[in-house]
């Protein structure tokens, strides 16, 4: 599902021309993820449009989606991801709050470079590794793309277990970095320390790798995993009959696509693994988070009840320009009726944004996740099966989704089950207070320990 907090978004467009000259490279940073953002403003015959740079995820030059500027106040809009600016003027910056889907995070753009904040990441390794690490790149010859990441060995002579990371939604690079946080580097460093060789590796589109992640389903990212596979089995240091698959979030709805195919694959790991269809998760995400976010009943119900009937729609549709033509005008006709004491967080009701929000629910990525339902594919999984979940994960509930798990693998007559929900722990799988998506920059730790032996000491008893 798509992560909350921001990973790339997208800016272009219009405004009315405004006297103030605000043309030009401005530069902030969203604190709580510590994620420094460059806007770049030029002129057009419209008005103004804008393109954007990330320089911590690596990504340049992406276009923006809505750009306005008037009565001192600049608006920027990626649509297709939910994500709004609104900042005023005031004595040459912009002081305004970044928007993304309810979230807010206070946002001043400068005419000055800003440095990183240095956050303390405390479980980071440091080089040099005690173990064998080797830069990779191979092909998926289905797409014709070239991926690239990095292969951990315990030793560089050898035969060894070796399991492939899959990373969560949104374009991912081989780390899984989010937040100042790298997740599966802790994973790899780990399980590599422990006897388990790791491959992972940049999502198409993404850092080293080839390919363009926007137009990708998890169908696509699941031959990049068969690509991976074969790859690891032309390799000399690998046991061929000892290769895994380790899914976080999106990557524990990828895996099981993957192992139901494969014979290649001996037994699979689900971090925060799906069980439910995809639209039926959304529900319970949506509900859960803006309960945490403070959103009052009102507004939980009267977005529970958009947002049933739209992903109905989505869920039955087979024509995708009628489908946003539908969807669009029931959205609109709907947010209309409501009241400002109703509205949802993040919803409005002017054009702009209600196009932004149609954009986003009817991505091919978005379609076929809601679509998608894990458990058919689950009950043909016949390789043992590890499924974690953190007890306070809000986006990928435990109990619905753990015992649909295991209910589906069971159907299909697999007997190697194991699933655990860990006390304490978010859907990153840190421990935290409340489970919010706000809280994953705040806390030091990037992957609780506890996570982190269950998931080593089970795969070693499936190898040994």
């Amino acid at each position: 599902m798509k992560k909350l907090i921001l990973l790339l978004f997208v800016f272009t467009g219009f405004t009315n021309f405004y006297a103030q000259d605000i043309t030009g490279q401005w530069n902030g940073v969203l604190k709580e993820m510590n994620l420094r953002l460059v806007v770049h403003i030029t002129k057009t015959e419209d008005g103004y449009s804008s393109t954007l740079d990330s320089p911590d995820q690596g990504a340049k030059g992406i276009p923006v989606a809505i750009t306005t500027f008037e009565n001192n106040t600049l608006k920027l809009e990626a649509a297709n991801l939910g994500i709004t600016y609104f900042g005023e003027f005031v004595d040459g910056t912009f002081n305004g709050t970044f928007m993304q889907s309810g979230f807010k995070i206070p946002l001043i753009l400068g005419r000055e470079e800003v440095e990183k904040v240095n956050i303390n990441r405390p479980q980071e390794p440091k080089e040099p590794y005690p173990y064998y690490t080797e830069d990779v790149s191979f092909d998926n010859t289905k797409a014709s793309i070239k991926l690239a990441g990095t292969l951990t060995l315990p030793k560089k002579e050898g035969k060894f277990p070796v399991v492939v990371l899959i990373s969560g939604s949104g374009p991912q690079d081989r780390n899984e970095e989010l937040l100042g946080h790298k997740p599966f580097l802790i994973i790899s460093d780990y399980l590599t320390r422990n006897g388990i060789g790791v491959l992972r590796f940049d999502d198409r589109g993404v850092g080293k790798s080839t390919g363009n992640f926007s137009t990708a389903t998890s169908a696509d990212f699941a031959t990049d995993i068969e690509s991976a596979i074969s790859y690891l089995k032309s390799r000399k240091e690998i046991d061929v009959t000892k290769i895994g698959l380790v899914g976080h979030s999106e990557g524990g709805v990828i895996a099981p696509m993957v192992a139901a195919k494969s014979e290649d694959v001996s037994y699979i790991v689900l971090l925060a693994g799906t069980g439910i269809r995809g639209d039926k998760l959304l529900l319970l995400q949506q509900e859960l988070i803006g309960r945490a976010m403070g959103m009052s009943e009102v507004q939980l119900q009267s977005s529970k009840e958009l947002s049933t009937v739209v992903f109905e729609m989505i869920v039955s549709s087979t024509i995708t320009q009628d489908l946003k033509t539908d969807v669009k005008k029931y959205i609109a006709e709907e947010i209309n009726k409501l009241s400002n004491e109703e509205l949802p967080a993040g919803i409005s009701k002017d054009e702009e944004s209600i196009n932004g929000q149609v954009d986003q629910l009817t991505t091919p990525w978005m379609v076929y996740f809601m679509k998608h339902d894990p458990a058919k594919v689950l009950e043909n999984v016949s390789c043992p099966v590890l499924a974690i979940n953190g007890e306070k994960d809000l986006q990928v509930p435990p109990k619905e989704n753990l015992e649909a798990i295991r209910k589906a693998l069971e159907k299909g007559g697999n007997t190697d089950i194991s699933t655990q929900e860990l006390p304490g722990l978010n859907h990153l799988f840190q421990e935290s207070v409340t489970g919010a998506p706000s809280e994953y920059g705040t806390i030091e730790q990037t992957f609780a320990p506890e996570a982190l032996e269950v998931i080593s000491s089970w795969i070693l008893k499936k190898v040994n």
